[in-house]
């Protein structure tokens, strides 16, 4: 049967690809472009063995001319990796065809698979640290103007999901942007250990190349500008592991920004709003709705790369010096984990930025609430006079017969004696319930 068409995987679709990868990412990850990649890495192998001595400089030259995606046939290589059942054996078949004959003894000398695709691995944490760290960063801008413009807004604060004390808005911006600054130095500190090569040969000792070997190993990693790993990482999956981990922190923290946005937005507390983009539908049968499409699809998204994470941590059993069953999943799990993050981070960038919010709404829900989300200071106030737990009993009384009665609790508190009018007064605005809130927010923005 013949295939027609793109898209068995989301990210390739044509149609829905948009909301699964970036075409930054896409172009790193298709067939074209891994396999683009994984022609630098064979010429710069040749190159750094030309250097050492291992092989002729005019083949490494040749290889370097020729090794171009460009000049292969991509579905012949396909071919070949199927009738041989070996990885890569399709592709250095293929590329020996186009090279000269002088050259065709050289390429891919004496490496294996994992020695191409592992290095593969550094260069694409690399390029990907690059594009999540930039995506932080304009995150984290947004949320910075957000905690800044908002640094005195007043909302209710919330705990399991009910209405507890004052903060502001700025407040719970800057918790966000104190998360995503977290990940930017996560993502620094695992580089090193991530962006590195991998050159052992068959087993790791490098024995194929003699004792040029070490030399060998340096000048590959200066060549495609990556680092040299302590030993071979054939089995040891550990970096790997950490940088789709990281992905997959990353992503769970924009999920908890959109469900908070996805949350607040409800038309019954209507306190924020996404970015309303012309043309867009939310319903074919409900015409008025205007469905959380970004801040919905970041949990989406996030649910996924978690999964991924789940399955690159498997590949931490490793067994003796070599297990395909291991690395093979990583093939599938890096590039999707990937691709899924860098399209979180273009949403919920385009969520925060342009994030209406209502500070109206929120005055108003705080005010609905008819002096309870002060209860704490009330009982503050109480607790001077009779201790901490006795006071808390004792609101804790009111406030239950109150909510029952229908009245506000600061004139239950005064009709019970607990407190004067004066006091209750002195404590009911909520502006001067918000402890260090506001501090908290100079200090984010400030750092």
């Amino acid at each position: 049967m013949t295939r027609t068409g793109t898209g068995a995987h989301l990210a390739d679709s044509v149609i829905y690809g948009h909301l699964w990868t970036t075409p930054e990412l896409h172009g790193m990850f298709d067939d074209e472009g891994r396999t683009r990649s994984w022609l630098h890495i064979l010429a710069e192998l040749a190159a750094a063995q030309a250097q050492v001595g291992l092989l002729p400089v005019e083949a490494a030259a040749a290889i370097r001319e020729h090794a171009v995606v460009e000049r292969l046939d991509l579905a012949a290589v396909g071919a070949g990796t199927r009738a041989s059942g070996h990885s890569t054996l399709g592709l250095i078949r293929c590329l020996r065809e186009i090279l000269p004959e002088s050259a065709r003894e050289w390429v891919y000398y004496g490496a294996t698979v994992q020695d191409l695709t592992d290095t593969w691995f550094g260069l694409v944490m690399r390029q990907v640290a690059d594009i999540v760290d930039a995506g932080l960063a304009r995150c984290e801008a947004a949320a910075v103007e957000l905690a800044v413009r908002h640094r005195d807004t007043l909302m209710c604060g919330r705990t399991h999901g009910q209405p507890g004390l004052p903060i502001t808005f700025g407040f719970k911006a800057a918790v966000w942007v104190a998360e995503l600054r977290r990940h930017r130095a996560r993502l620094a500190q695992v580089r090193p250990r991530c962006e590195v090569v991998q050159l052992g040969g068959a087993l790791g000792t490098m024995e194929f190349w003699g004792d040029p070997a070490l030399d060998l190993l340096a000048a590959f990693a200066a060549n495609l500008g990556l680092g040299v790993p302590e030993t071979p990482w054939i089995t040891a999956r550990d970096g790997v592991v950490e940088f789709v981990a990281l992905l997959a922190m990353t992503a769970g923290t924009l999920a908890k920004i959109g469900n908070e946005i996805f949350e607040l937005q409800r038309p019954e507390i209507g306190e924020v709003g996404e970015p309303i983009i012309e043309g867009t539908v939310g319903s074919i049968t409900m015409p008025h709705k205007r469905n959380p499409e970004l801040s919905e699809h970041l949990d989406t998204l996030a649910r996924i790369v978690r999964a991924d994470a789940g399955v690159a941590l498997e590949g931490m059993v490793a067994l003796h010096e070599r297990d395909g069953r291991s690395w093979k999943a990583e093939w599938l799990v890096l590039p999707e984990a990937s691709q899924l993050t860098g399209a979180a981070l273009e949403f919920a960038a385009r969520l925060l930025e342009g994030l209406r919010v209502d500070a109206v709404r929120m005055r108003a829900n705080l005010d609905a609430h008819r002096g309870y989300l002060v209860s704490e200071p009330m009982m503050r106030v109480l607790a001077g006079r009779i201790g901490k737990h006795a006071a808390h009993e004792a609101v804790y009384g009111a406030a239950m017969a109150a909510l029952a009665d229908g009245v506000d609790l600061g004139d239950r508190l005064v009709a019970d004696g607990l407190l004067d009018a004066s006091e209750v007064a002195a404590v009911s605005d909520p502006a001067a319930a918000l402890g260090a809130a506001t501090v908290f927010v100079d200090r984010v923005v400030g750092a």
